[in-house]
């Protein structure tokens, strides 16, 4: 049953406000701009550690706290699973879909600039598993950035670990994928636009 004006009588069911196409389109430019940008970044600077860090083992920035040192990695992140490049690239090619498909639902800056650096990050690493030694799927992925106690990396996996505490971020505070946000009440589930 429906009230006069088009509203439910149902407490459960809550209408709302559809976000105008110029916000949406927003939303994706950010999504669109971070990706590309981080994914630009994460390309050139494994470009450049290739160049210039060839044959020279670690490379001290600031003393034994961060360094370059290159190495190719064929499995996952702390090179684990290192006999399954292939399935790692496939997966990364279903998260890339993944990504872009719930980018279509964008309403939210944040998840924006989450979703882009996680776009940029699985895209980075997956262009090297497709174009690099020893072939395509079976590519080693570039990682130079050096940290005590810690896994070699590179920028691609720094953006992924952004972007998960981002969506991480946005889950906790109740922030959708469209920008609505559930809003605690005593009588009723709410829901408001919060385009952060």
């Amino acid at each position: 049953m429906q009230a006069a004006r088009g509203t439910s009588l149902n407490s459960g069911d809550h209408p709302e406000t559809p976000i105008s196409p110029p916000h949406r389109t927003r939303f994706r430019t950010v999504f669109v701009v971070t990706a590309l940008i981080a994914y630009a970044i994460d390309i050139g600077t494994k470009v450049l550690a290739v160049e210039r860090l060839t044959g020279k083992g670690r490379v001290d920035v600031i003393g034994d706290l961060f360094g370059f040192n290159l190495a190719r990695n064929p499995g996952a992140a702390f090179s684990t699973g290192t006999g399954f490049t292939e399935v790692f690239s496939l997966l990364a090619i279903a998260a890339t879909l993944v990504v872009l498909w719930l980018s279509r639902r964008l309403g939210s800056t944040l998840w924006a600039i989450g979703l882009g650096l996680l776009l940029a990050g699985i895209t980075g690493n997956l262009t090297d598993r497709l174009l690099r030694a020893p072939g395509p799927l079976r590519g080693h992925v570039v990682d130079f950035l050096e940290l005590p106690n810690w896994p070699i990396f590179n920028v691609a996996d720094m953006c992924l670990n952004i972007g998960v505490a981002i969506v991480l971020i946005q889950t906790v505070r109740g922030v959708s994928l469209d920008g609505s946000r559930v809003k605690a009440s005593k009588d009723s589930d709410d829901r408001e636009q919060d385009p952060a």
